[in-house]
């Protein structure tokens, strides 16, 4: 008996995210960007939406230390923190399928982006500079901004990273929208760049009051 036939609506909504699924199989979808890009909030929302385990790498790496990054930072210097990052990405990796939120400067190793390469889909979560300030500065835990010009360390670090984090697989705006918005537009590109015909459902639209 079909849907129809049986008084139910096939879901094609669910059907398109489960394929998303499928045809991913082991490998992970694997954010990046700048801070600020929306990596962790956007990461979370995704996994929810996909049915798919959400990981931090930030968090794991701390987990791994018993420090902050803050801390590790500090006490040892960034090319430490670089050296572990690299370790902990590799074994969360291989521990996939999930949506892999990665720290803004990962993606800027050539052994990290080719173990992405080889066990994930890349999205890069771009975002203008208005954007990005308007959301770090809402934090004070962010290591390579505690000069005393942020937003000159972060031209700068958008100058050196975008040209490498342009090679990701898939490229989606992070607007000042909400972050629904931007997971649809994810899933949109994922189920695109995967050749699966069935996109996910928008959200619904906020009524004005």
């Amino acid at each position: 008996m079909t849907p129809a036939a049986s008084g139910h609506k096939k879901d094609d909504s669910r059907d398109g995210l489960a394929q998303i699924r499928d045809v991913l199989g082991a490998r992970s979808i694997v954010l990046i960007g700048l801070m600020g890009a929306g990596k962790t909030a956007v990461g979370k929302r995704l996994a929810a939406r996909l049915d798919l385990p959400f990981v931090d790498a930030d968090s794991e790496i701390e987990a791994a230390a018993g420090q902050t990054v803050s801390e590790i930072f500090a006490e040892h210097g960034e090319a430490y923190f670089r050296q572990g990052e690299r370790k902990v990405i590799k074994r969360l990796l291989d521990a996939g399928p999930q949506v892999l939120a990665t720290g803004g400067g990962a993606f800027m190793n050539e052994e990290t982006r080719a173990n992405i390469e080889a066990c994930g889909i890349s999205i890069w979560l771009r975002a203008e500079l208005r954007v990005l300030m308007k959301r770090v500065s809402r934090r004070g835990n962010r290591p390579l901004l505690a000069g005393n010009d942020p937003e000159k360390v972060m031209r700068r670090l958008m100058a050196e990273r975008d040209p490498v984090y342009a090679k990701a697989d898939i490229v989606v705006d992070s607007r000042d929208v909400p972050h629904e918005a931007i997971v649809s537009a994810v899933v949109d590109a994922l189920a695109e760049k995967l050749g699966c015909k069935v996109k996910a459902p928008k959200p619904p639209s906020r009524k004005k009051a």
